[in-house]
């Protein structure tokens, strides 16, 4: 029973100290991060993420700050009966660009990396249907993301242990028409 539970302390110990690891945006600024997002391609090792990665499509993520540094995020996804839509709150946690997410069962949220202008990089660490699970999303500004922005992306899912095999580039969707609507 003591090895047991000096193993599951362990782990956890283990788990902390790698998401300590990841760093967020220097000097994060959630104002210039406010604003609608595509999200364009996505990594994850979660079991229910690579049992649906084929039938996923591009959605889209509306982001507004509040004065407490927190986001509000309106998330839109496309399916094959429309569309399903998420509010949710990010609320920071510590420093400017790390979030918990309650509602979605994000424990870790960190914007890793963003330009403001076009792209992003975000980090989730996540549970799901009781298990643990890490995700890096790109967001872009547009549909198409640049060279520079996939770049970024490639250059740090593998930080997190992610590999290429488990990418999906997200296809576009019109069944959210989400083109010039404001973040909430």
């Amino acid at each position: 029973m003591k090895s047991a539970l000096l193993s599951i302390v362990l782990a956890l110990l283990w788990v902390s100290l790698a998401q300590a690891e990841v760093l967020v945006q220097p000097n994060f600024d959630a104002k210039k991060f406010s604003g609608l997002w595509y999200v364009v391609s996505m990594v994850s090792d979660c079991k229910v993420f690579q049992e649906k990665r084929d039938h996923l499509l591009m959605f889209t993520s509306a982001v507004q700050a509040t004065t407490e540094g927190d986001l509000s995020v309106h998330l839109e996804f496309p399916q094959a009966d429309g569309c399903n839509q998420v509010d949710a709150q990010y609320l920071k946690v510590g420093s400017e660009g790390h979030f918990r997410v309650p509602a979605l069962g994000y424990l870790d949220v960190r914007v890793v990396d963003t330009d403001y202008s076009s792209f992003a990089v975000v980090y989730i660490y996540k549970e799901l249907e009781g298990a643990l699970s890490t995700m890096v999303q790109l967001y872009s500004r547009t549909q198409d993301a640049s060279p520079q922005a996939v770049r970024a992306f490639q250059d740090f899912y593998p930080t997190v242990g992610l590999p290429e095999d488990m990418v999906v580039m997200l296809p576009k969707s019109d069944a959210c028409s989400s083109e010039g609507k404001e973040a909430p």
